[in-house]
């Protein structure tokens, strides 16, 4: 028992650091948009109105929807956007017409988490940085150079991997919550009668009073929830419980005290609302508190940035994006990743970002937008999944998501009006990787009925070729084929060069599938073929490390023995040719054919030896 509780708590500190790390930081900039937006009269009623709004708003999107429905929504364990697209595509699978439109929507909404990884690091370390500002006015013209070199610090560690960092994460962002509370139990001691912006009438009120006005301001309100996503995309890492334990026990009341704390100060002191949450503190604390919130926010960028990872390399084994060269930075954990193609073009984009719009305040016209849409796409998604995959009544599915949906769609419509003030930006870099995605989905529909068509049947071939065969030569050949029961063409090729067939010949075809995790009494098929040939189908799920010589060992004792320092892995390269009329539209198909030849080959992917891969080229046309 004993045991069992020091795990939860171990997994609940490291909830604290990772999961929580996004919305921890936002206290730093919520309050200010808000009042610092020019919309909202400052005066008591309305700092009441705003606060209450905050509260409840951290509560229905968060407390609710998040915790208590979709965490419920797991798929083996694990969460996260492409965890509930697969649920959700798989539960309307004999409905083809809506599975197409709901796989849309979700690889959208995954499209849009990379503008939110832009932007979250960009914002959070500025925010953080313009501290800065408080302690000495002085300092302005170095906060975009301080915030760059602390973005590039950060980026350049990511390759050593974050095993080090990581056992610090927790320890340091439970501390910040700490600070955070006695930051606002500070102010509220001294101004109590703020507590009774507890109470929803005050929200109801300043709704019913401004209703133009809380329309605009929504855009603002929504960034107390802003990584309130990374709950149910951590899942699979800390488990529903530890994330809930940290939520209602620490962080919400953190929060929740800080941000009144920052009213209580409104109250007292107006002219605070330039940097209400820097200027609660005492003028002694105010450099102590600026690193630690530097802390805060690179933590909260780090768990952004291994996200952007993981995720990557999820789209990747759905069949969304080309392969990328995928490094290993932990010999005990094989989630932990680092893709240097992503994290070198976050920087970039991050930096861009940063001296684009060159404050907190103008990043956060354009940060709403993302997590707005993928909010929305979350409920949307939480339907279907629901509805046909638990199978309840439609009348208790819309009943649970109807509401969320309403709320979540009311941030949505106030952030589309942030559109010309840097909106655009999340949807931009959201709308530019979504045609990646979709263009390299349907390349590889195209390109694989192309060698569907023309390939020739392995069966039939193997005879014809075994009623005069070729000489044959020690070891054992790996043939990866896209199709199964076809002729790979670097199989045809090695007899038309080499004119040897190998003494036993696997013919593999490797499958991703959209569950998280496929284990390993589901991981191999075999089939003879006789003359010493099988067809192996090798079974990966999207967050499975494919490791292709540690699934063929299974086939050891299957009929198969194989040695791994006799065996060669014989691959196909293929060069793409696009070709008018037919398939895509002539600049997608020369875009599909870029994106192939620039893709990282399969060997390294699949974790093939160097020494043992050979490459046969090939060009097909689409």
């Amino acid at each position: 028992m004993s045991t069992s509780k020091s795990s939860v708590a171990a997994l609940t500190l490291g909830a604290i650091g990772v999961v929580y790390g996004d919305i921890g930081t936002s206290v730093l900039y919520a309050m200010k948009e808000v009042f610092g937006s020019g919309h909202v009269p400052f005066t008591p009623d309305n700092v009441y109105g705003i606060l209450s709004m905050f509260f409840w708003t951290l509560t229905v999107i968060v407390s609710l929807k998040y915790v208590s429905l979709v965490l419920r929504a797991d798929n083996n364990g694990e969460g996260g956007l492409i965890a509930m697209l697969a649920l959700a595509s798989t539960a309307v699978k004999d409905k083809p017409g809506l599975r197409s439109v709901l796989l849309g929507v979700g690889i959208f909404g995954t499209a849009l988490f990379y503008g939110d990884g832009i932007i979250t690091p960009a914002i959070s370390v500025l925010s953080a940085v313009e501290g800065l500002e408080v302690v000495a006015p002085a300092f302005k013209p170095y906060v975009i150079p301080i915030t760059l070199v602390i973005l590039f610090g950060l980026f350049a560690v990511q390759k050593r991997g974050t095993t080090g960092l990581g056992k610090f994460f927790g320890p340091i962002t439970l501390f910040w919550f700490a600070v955070l509370a006695l930051l606002g139990i500070a102010q509220i001691i001294n101004n109590p009668v703020i507590l009774w912006a507890l109470s929803p009438h005050y929200a109801v009120r300043f709704m019913w009073e401004n209703p133009g006005t809380t329309f605009i301001i929504l855009g603002a309100v929504v960034l107390c929830v802003t990584g309130a996503e990374a709950l149910y995309a951590d899942m699979g890492h800390f488990g529903k419980r530890p994330i809930r334990l940290a939520w209602f026990t620490v962080v919400m009341p953190a929060l929740t005290l800080n941000y009144f704390g920052q009213g209580a100060l409104l109250l007292q002191t107006p002219a605070a609302v330039k940097n209400p949450f820097y200027l609660m503190a005492p003028q002694w604390a105010l450099v102590p508190l600026l690193l630690l919130a530097t802390m805060a926010t690179v933590i909260a960028s780090q768990a952004l940035i291994t996200g952007a990872f993981s995720v990557t390399k999820q789209v990747i084994q759905l069949g969304y994006l080309p392969r990328l060269r995928i490094e290993h930075t932990s010999v005990r954990h094989t989630g932990q990743i680092y893709i240097p193609f992503v994290n070198w073009g976050l920087f970039v984009a991050i930096v861009f970002a940063v001296m684009l719009f060159k404050s907190s305040s103008n990043l956060a016209a354009a940060y709403g937008v993302a997590v707005c849409t993928d909010m929305l796409i979350t409920t949307v998604l939480t339907f279907y999944v629901i509805r046909y995959r638990w199978g309840y009544p439609l009348v208790f599915c819309l009943a649970a998501t109807g509401w969320f949906f309403v709320v979540d769609f009311a941030f949505f419509a106030s952030n589309l009006l942030k559109l010309p003030q840097g909106g655009w930006f999340p949807l931009v870099i959201g709308g530019v990787i979504f045609v990646l995605m979709m263009t390299w989905k349907r390349g590889r529909q195209l390109l694989n009925e192309k060698i569907r068509d023309d390939a020739l049947d392995l069966k039939s071939f193997l005879e014809s070729v075994f009623a005069s065969p070729p000489a044959r030569v020690d070891g054992t050949a790996v043939f990866l084929c896209a199709e199964v029961g076809a002729v790979p063409n670097a199989f045809l090729h090695n007899l038309k060069h080499n004119k040897v067939l190998h003494e036993h010949n696997l013919f593999v075809t490797v499958r991703n599938h959209e569950v998280p995790w496929i284990g390993l009494d589901k991981r191999v098929g075999i089939e003879s073929l006789g003359h010493n040939c099988w067809q192996v189908v090798v079974n990966f799920g999207f967050k499975n490390d494919p490791d292709l010589p540690e699934a063929l060992e299974q086939i050891k004792n299957r009929g198969c023995d194989m040695e791994a320092m006799s065996t060669s892995y014989f691959l196909s390269r293929d060069t793409v040719i696009p070709t008018i009329g037919g398939g895509m539209a002539t600049w997608r198909e020369k875009l599909f054919a870029q994106m192939h030849h620039n893709a990282s080959g399969a060997a390294d992917f699949l974790n093939l030896p160097n020494n043992a891969v050979v490459e046969l080229g090939s060009k097909i046309e689409i």
